[in-house]
């Protein structure tokens, strides 16, 4: 049985995300706390297996206490964000710092939309308690698109068919992450010199993020980092990182990679799909290409990265051991489709020995 501690000011948020919990078959909702202060004495009594923590809150604000909590002692977070500019930035300061995953607070009516995102909250909860969480001096972490009940594959963006052939010799790479990849995802770019091949990335992220986890990917990297925009060509020296609610499709025109952005339904439950980008690599650059998959949880980007793979793309999984979840990377091994399982530190310098090949 999986043990939480829920930390939020609101009272009606502390008692919505106890009857969440409350009803999903192994997990219990050992108590909560209106402050930082509260949950300080809470968890030395209870001893919590996952803490769900507010991010603004009065006294202390969330990420203050999470930095201390992840120096004194480490343990899954998963917080809760609202979906704001500001609320962004705060929520990727605290995936720095280690929380395992976010759910995006709705803006409005907290109640009803607490509950529509039950689902949500409930897998995320139960990741998290299985995730690696380690000292403030090994960042981790990420968020997750919002999951509906139907899930559709990467068929109903773009249709399986032949794959085009082009005497370009110009290399691209594909990175697909969900939870953790945020971390995972400036670790690698920021290793890599800026002579790279262009890079295009879907990360699981909701939209009011995309943007600011871009421009912080940038500051420290020596590659020009961006949120993706339809028709965009994609450039060597350059990452382009999907919106987070479009599909990012890369297409080729004459000589060129073209960046396109797709408002198609959402794939595997997320919008951006890892498939639906990963199958645009297979049918437009094939063995020009190199597939990436970082920490994530599900399984999106693992039959893409196949398809990749059959077109004679380079295939890289990130390893079990320095994944904060090995769902994504670790179904792809399971699958046969990655070539090479690295651990995390090492796939930069691995990327620049295949890319000038």
């Amino acid at each position: 049985m999986t043990k939480v501690l829920i930390v939020d000011d609101s009272a009606l948020v502390r008692q919505l995300l106890s009857e969440i919990l409350n009803a999903a078959p192994g997990i219990t909702v050992a108590g909560t706390a209106s402050d930082p202060y509260v949950a300080r004495e809470k968890i030395k009594q209870l001893n919590p297996d996952v803490l769900t923590l507010d991010v603004e809150m009065p006294r202390m604000d969330g990420v203050t206490f999470l930095s201390n909590l992840m120096r004194l002692r480490p343990m899954p977070v998963v917080m809760i964000s609202s979906l704001t500019e500001q609320g962004a930035d705060i929520t990727l300061q605290a995936l720095e710092l280690g929380a395992v995953d976010f759910v995006p607070k709705p803006k409005l009516d907290v109640s009803s939309g607490l509950k529509e995102y039950a689902e949500e909250i409930v897998e995320k909860v139960r990741f998290a308690a299985t995730a690696r969480v380690q000292a403030i001096r090994r960042k981790r972490t990420t968020p997750v698109q919002l999951t509906v009940k139907e899930k559709h594959t990467a068929d109903a963006v773009i249709k399986s068919g032949g794959r085009q052939h082009f005497r370009t010799t110009d290399r691209i790479i594909g990175i697909g992450a969900s939870t953790g990849g945020t971390e995972a995802i400036k670790e690698v770019i920021g290793a890599l010199p800026p002579d790279m091949p262009g890079i295009v990335i879907s990360q699981h992220i909701p939209e009011a993020f995309s943007k600011p986890f871009a421009a912080r990917v940038d500051r420290q990297s020596q590659l020009t980092v961006m949120e993706a925009q339809d028709g965009q060509q994609v450039l060597p020296g350059h990452v382009y990182i999907a919106p987070g609610n479009r599909h990012l499709v890369v297409e080729r025109d004459g000589a060129r990679y073209i960046c396109r952005l797709n408002d198609g339904p959402l794939v595997n439950r997320h919008k951006p799909s890892v498939d639906v980008m990963f199958r645009s690599l297979a049918m437009n650059a094939g063995p020009n290409a190199i597939a990436i998959m970082l920490t994530g949880m599900g399984d999106d980007g693992a039959a893409g990265m196949g398809e990749m793979k059959e077109a004679g793309a380079s295939t890289v999984a990130q390893d079990e051991k320095t994944s904060v979840v090995w769902g994504m990377p670790g179904e792809a091994v399971k699958r046969g489709f990655a070539e090479q399982i690295l651990p995390l530190g090492k796939i930069a310098d691995h990327l620049q020995n295949i890319a000038f090949k």
